[in-house]
C-alpha cells in the first residue's frame, strides 16, 4: 500500500509541476494584461492545489497535515481572490479587456 501512496504522490506533485509550468508559459507567451492574468492565476490554484494533495498523500497524521491543509485553504482564497483585485484595478485604471488588434467597425 505504501508505494501505491507513493506513486499517486509522485503522479500528483508532477501534475502540479506541469501546471505551474504551464501558468509560467502563459505569462510569457500571452500577448495582454488579462490573458496573462488568467493563465497565472487559474494554473498556479490548480497547481499548488496538486502539489499539495501530492504532499498531503506523504505527510503523517497530525501537524503537518493540518499545516497542508491551512496552506492549502488560505491559497485557494487568496488566489482567486488577489486574480479579481487585479483585475479590477486594471479596469478601474484605464486597461481594457478587449484586444488591441480588434478593428471597431462603425454601424451603419
Amino acid at each position: 500500500m505504501n508505494i501505491l501512496l507513493a506513486v499517486i504522490s509522485d503522479i500528483l506533485l508532477a501534475a502540479g509541476g506541469l501546471f505551474v509550468i504551464a501558468g509560467t508559459i502563459g505569462i510569457l507567451r500571452f500577448p495582454d494584461f488579462f490573458t496573462r492574468m488568467h493563465a497565472a492565476g487559474i494554473t498556479d490554484t490548480a497547481g499548488i492545489g496538486l502539489i499539495v494533495a501530492g504532499l498531503a498523500l506523504q505527510a503523517s497524521w497530525g501537524a503537518p497535515l493540518v499545516k497542508l491543509f491551512l496552506t492549502l485553504m488560505f491559497l485557494l482564497i487568496t488566489s482567486p481572490t488577489s486574480s479579481h483585485a487585479l483585475a479590477k484595478a486594471a479596469i478601474h485604471g484605464g486597461l481594457s479587456p478587449t484586444p488591441a488588434n480588434k478593428e471597431t467597425k462603425p454601424s451603419k
